[in-house]
C-alpha cells in the first residue's frame, strides 16, 4: 500500500507542538535573518563543494511534515575556510527564499567533522574547517501541517570572503509506503527514531566504497509497563516486557534472507555489557529476517530470538504474518525489535527511506490519540491493535 508524500496531516497533537529533538521549524517566517548577499567574485572561487547525495523525502508525524536529509562539505583547498552560516532555500519561491537558517553560534550542533582536527570551533564566529577536510550538516527541517513542502532546495554557504549556492535538490515526491506496525498490542515506545540527535539518524557508515545512513528512519522497538523496559532482575533478558514478543510482516511481501540461532546477550547493566559473540558485520543485526516488500524497498527486523525464525529465503508472507519473535542477539544492549526500510537488504550498506504506519494510538498526557498514516518520531508511546494473522 502506498500514500502520497504530499498528503497533508488531518489532526493535530498540540502535546507535540514542538518538532522532533534537533528539527527546525521552517518557512517563510523561520528563517533567523534575512537572506545573504553574495560578495563580489573572487578568482579562484572557493573550493568548497556542497553536495546532498541522497535526496530526501517529507513524511508526516503529530502535526508536522518532516525532511530528514544531509549536506556533504568538503574543502578541496590546502587552506581552512571558516564557515559562519548555511540557509536552506526555496527553489520553487520567488527569489529562492530562505526557509531556515543555521547561524554561526548553531553550526558546531549541526555539523559532524571527518578527519583529524577537520574542524574547530571559533565561539559565535562560526566552524572553520580544515584543508583537505570534510563535514557533513545533519539538516532536519519540521514543516506545520498543511503548510507546502518544497519541491527543490538550494543550500547557501558563508564564508569569510564569499557566498557559495549548492546545486538545486530535489524533494522527492514518490508516495510513501503505508506498512502494518511490525509489533502488536501496548505500551510501545519509539526508541531512537527520527530526529536529529538520535544515532540511527547520525550513523554514517561506508561500505562498498560508498557513505550512507541505512538508519535514518529506523526504530528500535522496545516495550514498557510502568514506565519501565523490565521488571525482575535486569540481566534475565525474561524480565524484559519486549522480549519473545511476535515480530510481523508489514506486508506482503518475499523472504530474501534470515539468519537464527544467535544467543541472547546478557542485558547491559550497571555491572558492564559485552555481546554473547564477537561484532562483525554479519553478525551485528544479530537474528534477523529481512522482506523484499517490492519497488526497491526492503523491510529489515534485527535483534531476534534464536530459534524463533518462522520464515524461509524465498517464502511468501502476507501482512501480519508471524516472522519470529524479539530476543537480544546481536549487537543489542537490551531486548527490542530493530526496524527500518531501507532501499538495499542490508543492515549499514544502504540508503533508509521514510514511510508511514496506515494506524496506531498515539500517547499523550491527557490520554490517547488516533494517528493514521504517520511516522512515529523519537521517544513516542504508542499502542497497536494490528493482530497477527494466522
Amino acid at each position: 500500500m502506498l500514500l502520497a508524500a504530499s498528503t497533508s496531516i488531518s489532526a493535530e497533537a498540540a502535546t507535540f507542538a514542538e518538532p522532533a529533538d534537533g528539527c527546525r521549524m521552517a518557512g517563510p517566517s523561520a528563517a533567523a535573518r534575512p537572506a545573504v548577499t553574495s560578495n563580489a567574485p573572487v578568482f579562484p572561487p572557493p573550493q568548497l563543494q556542497i553536495r546532498t547525495p541522497f535526496e530526501p523525502t517529507a513524511f508526516p508525524s503529530a502535526g508536522h511534515n518532516y525532511l530528514i536529509y544531509e549536506v556533504h562539505l568538503q574543502n578541496f583547498s590546502d587552506a581552512a575556510m571558516k564557515i559562519s552560516g548555511i540557509e536552506v532555500l526555496a527553489v520553487d519561491a520567488p527569489g529562492a527564499k530562505p526557509i531556515a537558517a543555521f547561524e554561526a553560534q548553531q553550526l558546531q550542533s549541526l555539523l559532524m567533522p571527518f578527519g583529524s582536527e577537520a574542524a574547530s570551533g571559533e565561539g559565535d564566529d562560526g566552524v572553520r574547517l580544515a584543508g583537505g577536510r570534510a563535514a557533513v550538516a545533519f539538516i532536519c527541517l519540521a514543516f506545520e501541517k498543511g503548510s507546502q513542502v518544497p519541491r527543490r532546495l538550494r543550500h547557501r554557504v558563508v564564508l569569510e570572503n564569499a557566498v557559495l549556492e549548492s546545486t538545486d535538490v530535489e524533494v522527492a515526491h514518490t508516495p510513501l509506503r503505508v506498512l502494518a506496525p511490525p509489533v502488536s498490542g501496548a505500551g510501545w515506545i519509539a526508541a531512537n527514531g527520527p530526529s536529529n540527535t538520535s544515532h540511527h539518524r547520525l550513523g554514517l557508515f561506508t561500505t562498498d566504497g560508498a557513505a550512507r545512513i541505512s538508519r535514518r528512519y529506523s526504530i528500535d522497538w522496545k516495550r514498557v509497563k510502568d514506565d519501565a523496559s523490565f521488571a525482575g532482575d535486569a540481566r534475565d533478558v525474561r524480565s524484559y516486557h519486549a522480549y519473545a514478543q511476535d515480530v510481523l510482516a508489514v506486508a506482503e511481501g518475499t523472504v530474501v534472507s534470515t539468519v537464527d540461532g544467535m544467543p541472547d546477550n546478557v542485558p547491559r547493566t550497571s555491572a558492564g555489557f559485552s555481546t554473547a559473540v564477537p561484532v562483525t558485520m554479519e553478525s551485528a543485526p544479530g537474528n534477523r529476517v529481512v522482506l523484499d516488500l517490492g519497488g526497491g524497498q526492503f523491510a529489515y527486523y534485527a535483534h531476534l530470538q534464536a530459534g524463533s525464525i518462522a520464515v524461509k529465503k524465498g517464502e511468501r508472507v502476507r501482512r501480519g504474518q508471524l516472522l519470529g519473535r524479539i530476543g537480544n542477539s546481536g549487537d543489542s544492549r537490551e531486548p527490542h525489535l530493530h526496524f527500518q526500510l531501507a532501499n538495499a537488504p542490508h543492515i549499514l550498506g544502504a540508503e533508509g527511506l521514510p514511510y508511514v504506519i496506515d494506524r496506531y494510538q498515539l500517547r499523550t498526557e491527557s490520554g490517547t490519540e488516533e494517528r493514521t498514516r504517520e511516522l512515529p518520531i523519537r521517544d513516542m508511546r504508542v499502542d497497536f491493535k494490528e493482530a497477527r494473522t494466522r
